[in-house]
């Protein structure tokens, strides 16, 4: 604990492996599920455009530059702004609902919360659809590694993942800007400088900061590869050397264990040609509009009910057993009287209690209205969240959930699920994603938009610049 190196920083490899990498070291399965998560991320922020805190952000952004326009461009508004505001504010919508996809090893992630960095930097600069196929890879490949390495994960000692995504999103930025490998190394130095954030933001009541910290080190990714451009520097040893991510976190215990990363596991393989595997064939989707350890609960227990036809006044308990740390997340006692959106798409009792009552669990069931319902209050109360200590030891290869569902008359119902609908073992197809692109982005850009940027999209590494792709996604 405490050791750190004075050389051979491993910022420098991963630069020489972003700068290096070129769309034809792409394997075409990497570049069909990039095409893949771009068409579920557009769709979810054609949906978070809608939310509260993405309006407030964007008229925050409008009363502070006015309409005086720039480079880049936000999805539905079509408000132009510069490359740094852009990235952040399409970000955000990406990530406001939740629904975006999910990564998760020791720690959790949500890749496509960087795009937004990427996307900006190539309008910016009249880029096309392979190069940003290429930075979309370079950041899941990055984000997805750092939230491998942590022996625990950061989430355990109480800091958010973002903390990882900054040091994950200036590579992507950088990809996208073309820096040389001095660049990305001062890029990621400067961004991961000022990223850190604390866990309070998914702990207990949850805010609209929730889904506001991984969109703002987007925004610090694109301003920081734009200063590295520039000449500004930043600290190459912000991983590995004194007073970096591995040295400070390696003063801190968990479970009476020292806290370290992997070191090796960040670099070791990274991919350079077709024939090798990229992280971003591992990430997931959601097929729910909540958090991401839900999902096999919410699933066992649609199945229960649909199998038997159950209705809501039948039941008299719904115990749900998963891991210790979804139990902490999502069973606190803030998550059994959710007053907003936040706290209720990270509550286990609402989400299986609005599931029940409504039989669905969608966009719709988040509206403040359907949240502060009190009806639902009774139902939530039936909902036991326990930890099952047998779980612990097959995660995070499998997220299983087992539901017990107790009727009035004794009799009871049970199922379990170990890898839920989206995850890459079980993955969403186009067809699939496209029911769920079309029901956020028909609000937005009608039916005949959803269908012309779904095929845009599917075929983006076409498209010699963005201009179409953002003539679609506007309102």
């Amino acid at each position: 604990m405490g050791a750190y190196k004075t050389d051979g920083f491993v910022s420098y490899d991963l630069a020489k492996w972003v700068a290096g990498l070129r769309f034809e070291d792409l394997s075409p399965a990497a570049v069909h599920a990039a095409k893949l998560f771009w068409y579920d991320s557009v769709g979810c922020a054609l949906g978070g455009a809608r939310t509260e805190d993405a309006e407030i952000l964007l008229a925050h952004h409008k009363a502070m530059h006015g309409d005086s326009g720039g480079p880049a461009t936000c999805f539905v508004s079509g408000y132009k702004t510069n490359p740094v505001d852009a990235a952040f504010l399409n970000s955000h919508m990406i990530r406001a609902m939740d629904f975006n996809d999910i990564y998760w090893k020791a720690d959790p992630s949500h890749p496509s919360d960087i795009l937004g960095a990427p996307l900006a930097c190539c309008e910016a600069l009249g880029l096309g659809g392979k190069d940003l196929i290429l930075a979309t890879i370079v950041a899941y490949e990055i984000e997805q590694r750092l939230v491998e390495i942590g022996r625990p994960g950061v989430r355990e000692y109480g800091w958010h993942h973002a903390t990882l995504t900054g040091f994950a999103a200036p590579f992507s930025a950088g990809k996208a800007l073309g820096l040389t490998e001095a660049q990305l190394v001062n890029a990621a130095g400067i961004c991961a400088s000022r990223t850190g954030s604390l866990g309070a933001v998914t702990a207990g009541k949850l805010t609209m900061m929730k889904n506001t910290v991984d969109p703002w080190c987007a925004r610090m990714g694109v301003e920081s590869a734009m200063l590295a451009q520039r000449g500004f520097s930043g600290p190459e040893h912000i991983f590995d050397g004194k007073e970096g991510l591995f040295h400070v976190f390696g003063h801190s215990v968990c479970q009476g264990e020292a806290c370290a990363f992997d070191a090796d596991g960040l670099t070791k393989d990274l991919p350079t040609k077709p024939g090798d595997h990229y992280r971003i064939l591992d990430c997931g989707m959601k097929s729910f509009p909540i958090e991401a350890l839900s999902h096999a609960p919410l699933s066992a227990m649609m199945k229960i009910v649909k199998d038997h036809s159950l209705e809501p006044g039948s039941v008299n308990e719904i115990k749900v057993e998963v891991i210790a740390r979804a139990a902490d997340i999502l069973g606190d006692p803030h998550k059994y009287r959710p007053t907003s959106r936040e706290t209720a798409d990270h509550s286990l009792p609402y989400s299986l209690a609005v599931g029940l009552v409504d039989g669905m669990v969608t966009p719709d069931q988040f509206r403040d209205e359907r949240v502060q319902d009190p009806a639902l209050i009774p139902i939530m109360d039936k909902v036991k969240v326990v930890a099952n200590e047998e779980f612990e030891a097959r995660f995070p290869e499998f997220q299983p959930s087992r539901v017990t569902i107790t009727l009035a008359d004794g009799s009871s119902h049970v199922q379990q699920v170990d890898v839920p609908k989206g995850d890459a073992r079980d993955p969403m197809t186009a067809d699939e994603i496209k029911v769920k692109f079309d029901a956020l982005g028909r609000p937005a850009i009608g039916q005949d938009g959803c269908d012309k940027a779904g095929e845009l999209i599917m075929k983006i590494d076409d498209e010699a610049d963005l201009g179409r792709f953002f003539g679609l996604v506007t309102a």
